[in-house]
């Protein structure tokens, strides 16, 4: 039996002022941000893994870095967002934030970022960029998440293209999913990784490193 999304969402949590105003301008300017079953989902497992340093593939306007620094007040956060427009936004909204100082904000290709200067070894990481680049950035900063550090993954669902035939999905749009659905194949073979899906928001994978 399928659960209904707004059963799903009446369990949402309440959110301040700043964090409903950042929904707002997501959703009026088109910015994708996690969905809100999502990111109390994913803050959840957060707070039973207790990480205490988060690198973040994809910052858009900073929601996700501030909700995950909100919900872990002992843990530090490295974000990387290469939009120029969205990092101002995102520095704009952090600077409004009591939990700022915890987040460490870097404008560039996620794929040429050099993260070491910022920290060398994450119990976490959490992907939420470019869907057709999910394997290259995954190979690219597995090798700083340690032994039962966890890699999360958004949008896995691609707001339901994943599940069509690729011969239905937008020619637009092909060769992201057709990567996605490579990648997904991948990752659930992996050998140094067990992969479970969740199936909340648009999709969320975890990945344990063993």
């Amino acid at each position: 039996m399928e659960v209904s999304d707004a059963y799903i969402n009446s369990f949402v949590q309440p959110r301040n002022e700043l964090f409903v105003e950042m929904e707002q301008f997501a959703e009026a300017n088109h910015v994708p941000i996690m969905q809100l079953a999502a990111i109390d989902a994913l803050n959840q497992l957060l707070r039973i893994q207790q990480p205490t340093h988060i690198l973040e593939i994809g910052s858009a306007i900073g929601y996700s870095a501030l909700r995950m620094a909100e919900a872990l007040p002992k843990t530090h956060i490295v974000t990387i967002e290469r939009d120029a427009e969205r990092v101002a936004l995102a520095q704009t909204f952090l600077a409004r934030s009591a939990v700022h100082d915890r987040i460490t904000l870097l404008e560039g290709d996620a794929l040429e970022v050099n993260v070491e200067p910022y920290g060398t070894m994450f119990d976490a990481i959490f992907i939420d960029a470019a869907k057709g680049q999910y394997q290259r950035f995954f190979e690219k900063y597995e090798r700083y998440v340690p032994s039962g550090g966890v890699i999360y993954i958004d949008n896995m669902y691609m707001h339901g293209l994943s599940d069509l035939a690729l011969q239905e999905v937008p020619r637009r749009k092909r060769t992201m999913i057709r990567n996605l659905k490579n990648f997904t194949d991948w990752i659930m073979q992996h050998p140094h990784y067990t992969s479970a899906f969740l199936p909340v928001g648009d999709g969320l994978l975890l990945c344990l490193k063993r």
